[in-house]
């Protein structure tokens, strides 16, 4: 899968798919974006004193890095687990920014989460938990993991990968979920809320982040 490094609108760097014409982070900002969708709508919303969080998607590492400094500040231990079927390369690991537009100390954790082993559960730090799992979303047994509390949902754009996004997807999500988890997702199609109620979440709409409407927030009740 060709890839190439781009600058988004915030000045932190995304990879670009040229033959799927997709980038893994959106254009108004990548930073900007995974701050708000994932960590501002998901991890901070969620309740849990010790959540796991599930993320559909590991790609640049952004997501993971923001939780596991948000776990530091809120000293709240946290288990993340990220499904990933094309892991990233090295040299592309090298090209983006992330870790230097915060602090020293989030270039280290960056660094630590992309040199730990695939497939093996990590202590990134006294907060932080990573299990990186090389494997495909659509074949994924949910049973081989602990239940949830928070899901990150950042596959590609429904019209770019829509078997990441079917019915039976959602439900065999629902089935992993914790009462009172979240899933949330920088998508708002209507197709996609209600694929998300029909398989057993309440879902509402919420303020996007920049260059975006909405975006959706499910729940299990």
């Amino acid at each position: 899968m060709q890839r190439k490094i781009i600058t988004t609108e915030d000045g932190s760097k995304t990879l670009f798919i040229p033959g799927m014409n997709e980038q893994y982070h959106s254009v108004n900002g990548a930073l900007t974006e995974s701050e708000y969708v994932y960590i501002d709508k998901g991890y901070r919303h969620n309740q849990s004193p010790k959540p796991v969080v599930l993320e559909i998607g590991f790609g640049t590492g952004l997501n993971a890095l923001l939780t596991a400094i948000e776990a530091e500040n809120e000293k709240r231990k946290t288990t993340y687990i990220s499904l990933e079927k094309y892991p990233i390369e090295q040299t592309e690991i090298e090209g983006l920014n992330y870790g230097s537009l915060i602090s020293k100390h989030a270039e280290e954790l960056f660094a630590a989460l992309h040199t730990c082993e695939w497939n093996l559960k990590t202590q990134i730090s006294p907060y932080f938990d990573l299990l990186k799992l090389k494997t495909d979303l659509t074949q994924f047994s949910f049973d081989t993991i602990p239940s949830v509390d928070v899901i990150y949902f950042d596959a590609f754009g429904p019209d770019k990968q829509p078997e990441m996004w079917n019915e039976e997807i959602f439900r065999k999500l629902f089935r992993s979920c914790n009462p009172g988890a979240n899933l949330v997702t920088y998508s708002a199609k209507g197709e996609i809320r209600r694929r998300m109620e029909r398989s057993g979440y309440t879902s509402e709409r919420l303020p996007g982040p920049p260059g975006k409407r909405q975006m959706l927030r499910a729940t299990r009740p």
